[in-house]
């Protein structure tokens, strides 16, 4: 079968976009599970409420210690901390390291990938609990 050069780059790009979305996916997914262990004390979503941590709806953007009726140590809350990527990254890879005081007493996530499915899947709601 002879294929023209613009056919075949098309379907290179098809094939890299679908393989791209797939891994973007796979990333959330694996972070979702790997939110299992946030769970006990964080929800996320759709009327999610504040448990023995704050809720984490809309934390992409969101400042350190500003979830409503929550309260937060003053560890957190002085931190001046914004949230993002990076930022979050660093704090749950030791907690206690990046906001010495806090009240989390999580041990953190060492594992790189994991962190960054961890993000991926927290990223992706809004203030509101919807999704992006």
């Amino acid at each position: 079968m002879n294929m023209t050069f613009g056919t075949a780059a098309a379907l290179a790009m098809v094939g890299a976009f679908a393989t791209g979305t797939a891994a973007q996916a796979q990333d959330v997914a694996a972070g979702e599970q790997s939110f299992k262990k946030c769970a006990p004390c964080h929800s996320i979503g759709p009327g999610a409420k504040n448990k023995v941590g704050p809720e984490l709806n809309g934390l992409d953007g969101r400042k350190a210690g500003t979830a409503p009726d929550y309260s937060y140590s003053d560890a957190n809350k002085n931190s001046g901390i914004t949230w993002n990527k990076e930022v979050f990254e660093e704090y749950i890879t030791d907690p206690r390291a990046k906001i010495p005081g806090t009240k989390m007493i999580f041990p953190g996530i060492k594992n790189d990938k994991e962190r960054d499915n961890l993000w991926a899947y927290l990223s992706q709601f809004k203030a509101d609990g919807e999704k992006k």
